[in-house]
């Protein structure tokens, strides 16, 4: 009986401990590593589907580029946006959704080529 409690507490915190880091990453905005030199990249949570994680980039080089974005999902496997290929001067955006039993996204990041 003891040991069944202390396994029930220990859970009962590491429940609290993600469910604090979960509420922290949605007091923050969602952020990534900088871009690469030249493009710069903003990743965001769109306002009505919490679920939703979008990046976008500029492409500020004088060569093609190609990048996605990388939702990080809460509770839920995280998911890549669809490629996106900008030119010269362009400017694109990626997004990803989380499941339905995701709590949200934690950040966006992205990944270029």
């Amino acid at each position: 009986m003891r040991r069944t409690k202390s396994l029930v507490a220990a859970g009962l915190a590491a429940t609290a401990s993600a469910l604090a880091l979960t509420a922290a990453g949605f007091a923050v905005p969602a952020q990534a590593a900088p871009a690469a030199a030249g493009v710069d990249c903003d990743g965001w949570v769109h306002n009505n589907n919490p679920d939703h994680g979008i990046a976008g980039c500029s492409n500020n080089t004088d060569r093609t580029i190609t990048f996605r974005a990388e939702v990080v999902c809460g509770w839920a496997p995280d998911v890549s946006g669809q490629w996106v290929t900008l030119a010269p001067g362009q400017y694109g955006e990626s997004s990803g959704v989380c499941a339905i039993y995701s709590s949200g996204v934690g950040s966006v990041g992205w990944t270029i080529q």
